[in-house]
């Protein structure tokens, strides 16, 4: 039975524990230290890294666990990534029989240029692109770039779960509401999360089906979404990507 931890780090990091009984799978260490507490209460061996992209808070406990545990560090092949020893491009298959487990690597870049995610038949691995009601910014890509990117993912089974890597749940969601004011799963999504952080529980993972219907970063081509993007730049916007754009950089000021 694989499972999976969120291990809280920084601010608002989650550094996620892909695991079984035995062994760990080690998802965008930003710090150690937190991860080597769980794993030593857990009593488990991990077996490698995985990296998404370059940013420090993903990347700033790779070397130390890697040296620790003398363990492979998989990661976006067109990045500086530190420790990096198996470089990953779209397509490959990372195999891990210790749990087992099996993830596909898919490229979305638009946070980072060389961002990649992970995923099998039930979960995605996705760093900071897509988040919960929400998606990363643009730092080194183009909104084409990380519109396309979210809609790669958007194909993905609707099961799957999506496991981005900060609690930034309720501030989208509040984005999400001011432009889409009148979704009801919006309402409830909210209602959802506030309890779970007033538990102090993540809100992660949230699922793709549940993206679909309201995170407004996948829904740029419906009505609702589109006249407010309009709106708020004063202008009619008739493609899906300049509505990206337009909420991309609303959100940024939000």
């Amino acid at each position: 039975m694989i499972g999976v931890f969120p291990v809280r780090a920084f601010r608002d990091n989650y550094i996620w524990i892909i695991h079984n009984h035995h062994f760990a799978l080690i998802v965008d260490p930003g710090d150690a230290a937190p991860v080597l507490a769980w794993l030593k209460e857990k009593k488990l061996q991990p077996v490698a890294i995985l990296c998404t992209h370059h940013h420090h808070d993903h990347t700033g406990g790779i070397t130390e666990l890697a040296e620790k545990f003398g363990i492979p560090v998989h990661g976006p092949a067109n990045e500086k990534i530190p420790g990096l020893t198996h470089p990953q491009t779209e397509g490959n298959l990372l195999k891990f029989p210790e749990l087992p487990l099996e993830l596909n690597v898919l490229e979305v870049p638009g946070h980072t240029a060389g961002h990649i995610a992970y995923h099998d038949q039930n979960r995605l691995f996705c760093g900071d692109t897509l988040f919960a009601c929400g998606c990363g910014r643009i730092f080194e890509g183009s909104a084409q770039q990380m519109f396309d990117s979210l809609q790669k993912l958007a194909t993905l089974p609707d099961e799957t779960g999506i496991y981005c890597t900060h609690e930034y749940t309720l501030n989208n969601i509040r984005f999400a509401r001011a432009i889409d004011p009148d979704n009801p799963e919006l309402t409830a999504l909210e209602s959802q999360a506030e309890k779970k952080r007033e538990r102090d529980e993540p809100t992660l993972p949230s699922s793709l089906a549940l993206e679909k219907a309201t995170n407004p970063f996948l829904r740029c081509d419906q009505p609702a979404i589109i006249q407010s993007a309009s709106q708020h730049v004063g202008r009619p916007l008739t493609d899906p990507v300049s509505v990206f754009a337009a909420l991309r950089d609303w959100k940024n000021n939000f």
